[in-house]
């Protein structure tokens, strides 16, 4: 199996040149922000907000290449501020816990949106993805 776009009707089609997620054999990829279906920043000032929406996000990409939120296995956190680091773990722990905790890394970074706090950059292992 070689490359595959991968593609949600939850999620925002970027209207920059780069797919929603892509898979790669078993291997999925993404990044996801809090940007709503259309295109709108959620939680505006809220980094718990915006953690909750960009992970929800995440976890539509996931099921629409037939994989789920325990299938992920290396996370990369983007924040725009180190302050904010308490509030995003807080809302990452909603979505990550129990024994399938990917690793991860936080740094911090700034982002084309001014208005998003957090980004997270995605690697999960999917075994059986659905074929595009």
């Amino acid at each position: 199996m070689g490359k595959q776009i991968v593609y949600s009707p939850k999620v925002l089609t970027s209207p920059n040149p780069h797919s929603q997620a892509t898979l790669a054999g078993n291997h999925f990829y993404t990044a996801t922000v809090a940007l709503d279906v259309e295109g709108k920043v959620v939680g505006v000032g809220d980094i718990e907000a915006q953690t909750v929406q960009a992970l929800t996000n995440l976890t539509h990409l996931l099921e629409a290449a037939g994989g789920s939120i325990d299938d992920v296995v290396r996370v990369m956190i983007y924040l725009s501020d180190m302050r904010y680091f308490q509030g995003m773990n807080n809302a990452y722990k909603k979505f990550f816990f129990g024994d399938s905790l990917p690793s991860r890394a936080t740094v911090t970074g700034t982002f084309g949106i001014p208005e998003l706090l957090v980004e997270f950059d995605v690697i999960a292992y999917i075994d059986n993805p659905k074929a595009g």
